[in-house]
């Protein structure tokens, strides 16, 4: 199904004028027709006049209106015949109908959120003007950019971990025949979509960098993470929504991670190893400096010949030193009044 657009109907202004025109000009054929009557003159022009008062507002149904960045899409007797794309006064067949099966869908993204007012607002006339506020207009389609906010989603890892992710899609609606025709409804299509692509994206890396892991698919470790590399995940689940929903006529512009984290259940033990792998490296870090100390302690000691250890002292002050250098507290100094030997 390709779009077409209807670019020579902006013809409302012109048709209302017309047709207002017409019904004054019925009105007054049936004040005059009915005095021409009474005189004994043929009843042509009264009847004529009636008519139009009966079916004169026919043409009043095939005037639109469109905003800026909105679409409708019409079908006659069931057939498409084309697009209104840009803002203006619109005059169309009357008997056309417009088509948009999500007008009635409410997603979690801006300009589209039904927010609970359907439950809070008891009388119609509410209900419109609420959605009237976020941006829903009939059956007219929105060629905005929206933001869809999707829910969080428990997803295992490469590794195999839980891990809580949610997403914020920017998309748009670009071929209108194709959002309305080619699937069912293209807003819970979208949706759909993006969760299975953040499944397959997700499921190929590791919440952190871990060795041995392909996530690029050549067949070399790389040091790629949901946490490390979240700009190329995104890019990729947003390539990924982008393909599968192609034929809907609807452009993925942007996705960003919105949220990650560790599922509850796991959540404390990965802190805890993370505790640990932080331990660790301050230790190591600890250690090497603290080996450089003792060297160069060692050779400034040689250097000017302030004493001459031999190797059994030289193992005891690198010993003192060390502990002095790497433990958790202050050393308690032991004055030596006796001789060193």
């Amino acid at each position: 199904m390709e779009e077409k657009l209807l670019l020579n109907k902006k013809k409302g202004m012109l048709v209302l004028i017309l047709t207002t025109l017409l019904y004054v000009a019925a009105i007054a054929g049936c004040v005059f027709g009915a005095i021409s009557a009474d005189e004994g003159g043929t009843p042509v022009i009264l009847a004529v006049s009636i008519i139009w008062l009966f079916i004169g507002w026919i043409p009043f149904c095939g005037l639109k209106v469109l905003k800026p960045q909105e679409a409708l899409v019409l079908t006659l007797f069931g057939k498409y015949t084309g697009t209104l794309k840009n803002e203006g006064f619109y005059f169309v067949n009357p008997f056309s109908t417009s088509v948009n099966p999500a007008a009635g869908t409410y997603l979690n993204q801006s300009g589209d959120v039904d927010n609970g007012f359907s439950k809070a607002l008891a009388s119609s006339a509410a209900l419109n003007a609420a959605k009237a506020e976020t941006g829903v207009s009939g059956k007219k389609i929105s060629l905005k950019i929206m933001t869809l906010n999707n829910n969080r989603q428990k997803i295992n890892d490469c590794l195999g971990n839980p891990v809580e992710i949610g997403i914020a899609v920017m998309w748009r609606v670009t071929d209108t025949a194709k959002a309305v025709f080619n699937v069912n409804n293209y807003k819970e299509y979208l949706s759909l979509q993006c969760d299975a692509a953040l499944r397959n994206i997700v499921r190929i890396y590791p919440y952190d960098t871990a060795p041995d892991v392909d996530t690029t698919g050549d067949g070399i470790a790389d040091e790629g993470s949901l946490r490390g590399s979240s700009e190329i995940v995104a890019e990729r689940i947003r390539n990924e929504i982008q393909e599968r929903v192609e034929e809907a006529g609807l452009e993925i512009i942007e996705a960003r991670i919105t949220y990650l984290a560790y599922a509850p259940e796991i959540a404390a033990v990965m802190l805890q190893r993370q505790q640990a792998s932080a331990v660790v490296d301050a230790r190591k870090t600890i250690v090497d400096g603290a080996v450089g100390m003792v060297e160069m302690a060692l050779e400034r000691l040689n250097e000017k010949g302030v004493v001459e250890l031999d190797e059994e002292r030289k193992a005891a002050m690198v010993s003192n030193l060390l502990v002095v250098l790497c433990g958790n507290r202050d050393a308690q100094p032991v004055v030596n009044s006796g001789s060193l030997y």
